[in-house]
């Protein structure tokens, strides 16, 4: 219990700090300003980014699917969904938001080790394609801009996701154990006990890797979801009158996510995601007004997308419960 709660005080005293520094942002700005840069963007530009968003979704859940390709497409889309808005509107617990997307394809009638073990799998080739996608930003800002200074922070989440990524690969090949618990944390509280072992984990994962074609499939599938993401701010700022080209807005992608690589520890990378837009967007021409609406539109997005999926997964956990309670009634 006490190691539970020292482990709960670092992303508690990240989000607190995080606050303190977006009223700071937002204090130095302007209330007035932001709210002209809001609606400057409008809800043409919100709905806009709540669309593309969506569009990314349903990628990402394409290219779960492609490493258990004899699940319907519709179950890790919803899947996907789910686990989005589990680590996004629960910000606490990230590992918390993919055992809720294990356990809603779990409902839908995918075995739960197959679940759970195509569940790393996928988070693998995401966080794989995520190396790809900040590499294909350093190289495009070296392009623009051969001696900027935002190229070291860049190189560095680029390294540290690098070594991250390694380490992952690594455990899932040799440490069995931390797999298996993993897996084992997954079924027990979402889909039920897992009778097999770590030897069915990993037949598992061999299972899912075996499938070289799926595999490749996956990471590019996610690599293209990476890129369509800056369509969001690219789409937003050009409704706002103030247009970047579409290789800039990925440069200013990539150098938020490769901040957000050491900002793990801090749900939802709060204030540090609003303080990259501000300082990263001051390079590139954005005033800090937009460059902070711009952030709070993304966070206002999760809540639009999110909201509505805890819902409905709220309310088909209990459409399940409801004969259980009546059985035990009777």
């Amino acid at each position: 219990m006490r190691l539970r709660r020292k482990t709960m005080l670092v992303p508690v005293a990240g989000a607190t700090l995080g606050l303190v520094l977006i009223a700071a942002l937002v204090t130095e700005v302007g209330v007035r300003p932001l709210e002209q840069a809001l609606s400057a963007v409008g809800w043409p530009g919100f709905s806009a980014i709540c669309l593309i968003r969506c569009g990314v979704i349903v990628g990402m859940g394409l290219a779960w699917r492609a490493v258990v390709p004899a699940t319907p497409a519709w179950v890790l889309v919803w899947g996907r969904l789910v686990r989005d808005a589990g680590s996004e509107i629960l910000p606490f617990s990230q590992i918390g938001g993919l055992a809720l997307g294990a356990r809603a394809v779990a409902l839908a009638g995918v075995p739960a080790l197959v679940g759970a073990a195509s569940t790393i799998v996928d988070v693998t080739l995401e966080f794989l394609s995520k190396i790809a996608y900040l590499g294909l930003g350093l190289l495009w800002l070296v392009r623009l801009h051969p001696l900027s200074p935002a190229m070291l922070p860049l190189a560095i989440g680029l390294a540290a996701t690098g070594l991250t990524a390694v380490a992952v690969c690594v455990v899932q090949r040799h440490g069995s154990g931390v797999v298996d618990r993993l897996a084992r944390g997954f079924a027990h509280r979402w889909a039920g006990h897992l009778s097999a072992g770590a030897a069915a984990v990993h037949s598992a994962l061999a299972e899912s890797y075996r499938r070289k074609l799926g595999v490749c499939a996956g990471f590019v599938l996610h690599l293209g979801c990476w890129i369509a993401s800056a369509l969001e701010v690219w789409a937003a700022l050009r409704l706002a009158n103030m247009p970047l080209d579409f290789g800039v807005v990925l440069v200013i992608e990539s150098l938020l996510y490769g901040i957000r690589t050491f900002a793990f520890a801090i749900p939802n990378a709060i204030g540090v995601q609003e303080a990259s837009y501000v300082f990263i967007g001051a390079s590139f021409g954005l005033t800090p007004e937009i460059a902070l609406a711009i952030s709070f539109l993304k966070r206002a997005r999760d809540l639009a997308i999110g909201l509505p999926t805890l819902g409905l997964w709220q309310a088909v956990e209990g459409k399940r419960l409801l004969p259980r309670k009546r059985q035990f009634g009777s």
